[in-house]
């Protein structure tokens, strides 16, 4: 009887371990980078776990980041915490996904080599007004190229 309540004892054991392992690692993704149809743009996009549209800048290139200081208040970079990585959602290529450190020593997520960022002109899932800003800002795609669709002139408060 002892015998059978100890193992009965490591095995419940080792399923809260576990369970609390499983726990860690999931709080460890803070990021999830996955694909969605928008209806604006009519075509696939990044978006992030939330549904809000991913941009790159065409002036970052290679690990070279210029968005910085208030240009990445209005353009938050989709960051991950130091030694984590961004989560492959649905439509996502993993081997695609990597990060680079930016200047201010943040993990800045990219795709297919892509920097990304949100915009904060767009308040809700689905808007994507910050395509085709100052002829930089564009939002990329499952393929990891930029879409560049024309939607309207402006940028800010569009």
């Amino acid at each position: 009887m002892r015998t059978r309540l100890k193992k009965h004892l490591v095995v419940a054991t080792l399923i809260a371990l576990f369970a609390v392992s499983a726990a860690i690692a999931a709080t460890r993704v803070a990021v999830t980078v996955k694909v969605a149809h928008n209806a604006t743009l009519n075509t696939s996009i990044l978006v992030d776990q939330s549904g809000r549209t991913l941009y790159h800048i065409t002036t970052d290139t290679g690990k070279k980041v210029t968005c910085t200081g208030a240009c990445a208040t209005i353009w938050p970079p989709l960051t991950v915490p130091k030694g984590t990585k961004a989560a492959a959602g649905s439509g996502v290529v993993k081997s695609k996904l990597g990060t680079i450190i930016r200047p201010d020593g943040r993990t800045q997520v990219t795709y297919a080599g892509l920097t990304l960022y949100r915009y904060s002109g767009d308040s809700k899932p689905g808007q994507a007004k910050g395509e085709g800003f100052q002829k930089i800002w564009y939002v990329s795609n499952a393929a990891g190229k930029l879409v560049k669709k024309a939607v309207s002139s402006g940028g800010y408060g569009r």
